[in-house]
């Protein structure tokens, strides 16, 4: 953009088309600003505008949320002429709902002479955007032309104010339903939980693309369903002709990174590799984040290494990666590298550094780094940037300091970080401080046992036999079972779980069934992950 506007400015006397062309230039690149400065000058240099020239505008006003300058617009564009232009009307509807100022884009919808279906669509998204949905059904029952867009739009309506009963009622009356009509009745019952409903519906879907099987893979990762999200996937690759994107591929690694699923990670690496997927940013995240979540710093890494384009979520994955697996001063060596690049640090960037500082017990530049979120970046730290800090204090032996910290703090501190302090209370043999953490446990988590058999067994640890036992009655007394911890492990590229002295084993046949047969399909695509011919 910096080399057309150059050009821009030189041209004499440009008309309304060439204005036309820098508008367009600086919102595509996101330089909203821009355009109604440039629209201004446009102004006064008495300049025709078009009827496509205001859409340009009026966008720009709507992403930046000047409404202000919009009415401005708006009010030139009477002055225009331009008023009654379907076109332009719509961009003016679009522009007030995005402000929220519904009833201007009523008004505007109501002046229109001539409103087509893409208006009717405009006026009730607006509608549907203030969650106004009964406002929007009563347009929609008065349409005379709908297409599938409209129709689609008012089911969308339903389902983000979580009603898929009327929903899906409209759904069964739509007259020429296609596969986005079908997508988006599927994605519907994922967000609302109902996956069930969502599974039969995609059962007898007549049609699906990709956008169907991510919304059934994603709906499965975003409740936590990582098995379903493998078999999912296992179906897609073999019961279809849809080739996955990038979207799928990060989907199935995240889910192989919570079931440590690793060395379907590395066949997922080398399918990536060799489908066109090499450089893509968003794959190469997942795969820093899949490598570092299970086990395999050494391979993020040189993933990391090998991407020429990275943004901020990969700079993140690669420090928290770093800080997950106790290497803090890499972590921090990547920090300054990042800022060296010119990329600017957020939240999760801070948690990494945080976390980095916390296990190389360096308490003056944790809070050196804590200082500098809101002196220097102007992030205002959350609770997990204070539970790092207390986690770092405590680690340290600095209990009082810890306590301290949480006391001045402008957030109630969460169970995590007093369970924080009350494991480094075992660690340092302070009873004082772990009563007062148990003591706010009990307040967060009153039905969790677990706080009271960590306080029961500090006692122990000290030789306070009669309160070790005291508590550990108070613990049965809750009537509440402490959650068994969970181990999983991969064998013939299906994941079991499975828990201490656990014999379940051959009851889940339908595990192995179901994704048994991934290491043929795995070979069918191509050789064992080889990552030495990859690097």
């Amino acid at each position: 953009m910096g080399y057309a506007r150059l050009f821009f400015d030189r041209i004499p006397d440009p008309n309304s088309v060439l204005w036309n062309a820098i508008f367009k230039g600086y919102a595509e690149n996101e330089f909203y600003r821009e355009v109604l400065v440039l629209f201004n000058q446009m102004k006064r240099k008495d300049v025709k505008p078009s009827a496509f020239t205001f859409p340009f505008v009026l966008k720009s006003c709507g992403k930046i949320s000047a409404l202000r300058e919009g009415k401005e617009v708006h009010c030139f564009i009477i002055k225009s002429g331009f008023q009654g232009n379907p076109f332009v009307g719509t961009t003016l509807i679009d522009m007030y709902s995005g402000g929220g100022a519904i009833e201007s884009a009523h008004q505007v919808f109501g002046e229109m002479p001539v409103k087509n279906v893409i208006v009717w669509t405009a006026v009730i998204a607006g509608y549907i955007l203030v969650n106004d949905v009964e406002h929007a059904r009563k347009l929609f029952d008065l349409t005379v032309e709908r297409d599938v867009v409209l129709w689609n739009t008012m089911v969308s309506g339903y389902i983000e104010s979580g009603d898929m009963v009327k929903a899906r009622q409209l759904f069964d009356e739509m007259p020429n339903r296609d596969v986005m009509s079908w997508n988006t009745i599927l994605v519907g019952y994922m967000n609302n939980e109902d996956l069930k409903a969502a599974e039969e519906l995609f059962e007898v879907m007549p049609e699906r693309n990709i956008f169907s099987w991510n919304g059934l893979i994603g709906g499965y990762a975003r409740h936590s369903r990582f098995f379903e999200v493998l078999v999912g996937f296992k179906r897609m690759l073999t019961e279809s002709d849809t080739v996955p994107n990038d979207a799928t591929l990060v989907t199935v690694l995240s889910a192989c990174s919570r079931l440590g699923a690793l060395d379907l990670g590395k066949w997922l690496h080398v399918y990536a590799e060799s489908n066109g997927f090499k450089g893509n940013v968003y794959v190469g995240n997942g795969l820093i984040d899949m490598y570092s979540k299970c086990g395999s710093i050494e391979n993020a890494i040189d993933v990391f290494n090998s991407m020429e384009l990275k943004d901020l979520i990969t700079w993140n994955s690669m420090i928290c990666g770093l800080a997950m697996h106790g290497r803090g001063i890499d972590a921090l060596n990547a920090f300054d590298c990042m800022k060296s690049m010119g990329e600017k640090p957020d939240g999760i960037t801070f948690v990494g550094v945080l976390s980095a500082c916390t296990h190389m017990g360096l308490v003056e530049n944790g809070f050196s780094y804590f200082q500098s979120m809101t002196n220097e970046y102007s992030i205002v730290p959350q609770i997990e940037h204070y539970g790092c800090m207390v986690d770092l204090l405590s680690r340290a032996g600095l209990l009082k300091q810890a306590v301290d910290f949480v006391r001045k703090m402008p957030i109630k501190a969460d169970s995590v970080t007093w369970s924080a302090l009350l494991g480094a209370c075992r660690v340092h043999k302070n009873i004082e401080l772990a009563e007062l953490a148990l003591e706010h446990l009990m307040e967060l988590e009153p039905n969790n046992p677990a706080n009271c058999v960590m306080l029961s067994n500090i006692y122990g640890d000290v030789g306070r036999w009669k309160d070790a036992a005291r508590l550990k009655v108070v613990a049965r007394g809750m009537g509440v079972r402490k959650i068994p911890g969970c181990s999983s492990i991969e064998v013939n590229d299906a994941v079991t779980e499975f828990y201490s002295l656990d014999e379940r084993h051959p009851c889940r046949v339908e595990i192995y069934e179901a994704l048994g047969g991934l290491t043929e399909l795995m070979k069918s695509y191509g050789d064992e992950p080889d990552l030495k011919d990859l690097r």
